[in-house]
């Protein structure tokens, strides 16, 4: 069972968090699962960015990015070459280490 290890992030969890979840699940899933509420305003359909991240470790094991996410992640807040939808990373075995970015262009949350 792969260990999702979540940076500080100021309002979704300023403490951090560390997550145990299965192979097999969505990062999304598994931050929705353990209390950590990342937006998903369309419902993890891979159609905005709110669910972006940014994966500081354990990036080369993840499945390749498909055409679809890439195109939306080039519109996602904070964008870097490791960054991911969390809605469309399917975990494997190995550990990971994400950051939330601190800002997403979902307006409704504009006013944090």
């Amino acid at each position: 069972m792969p260990q999702i290890v979540v940076l500080p992030h100021h309002l979704l969890c300023p403490e951090g968090a560390v997550i145990d979840a299965p192979a097999g699940k969505s990062l999304c899933d598994a931050m929705l699962d353990s209390d950590v509420d990342i937006e998903h305003a369309c419902e993890k359909s891979c159609a905005c960015t709110t669910c972006h991240v940014v994966i500081r470790e354990g990036f080369e094991s993840l499945a390749e990015a498909e055409e679809k996410e890439e195109d939306l992640l080039d519109k996602a807040w904070g964008l870097e070459a490791t960054s991911r939808l969390s809605c469309q990373v399917i975990l494997g075995e190995d550990d990971l280490v994400i950051e939330i970015p601190k800002y997403t262009i979902n307006q409704v949350s504009e006013g944090h």
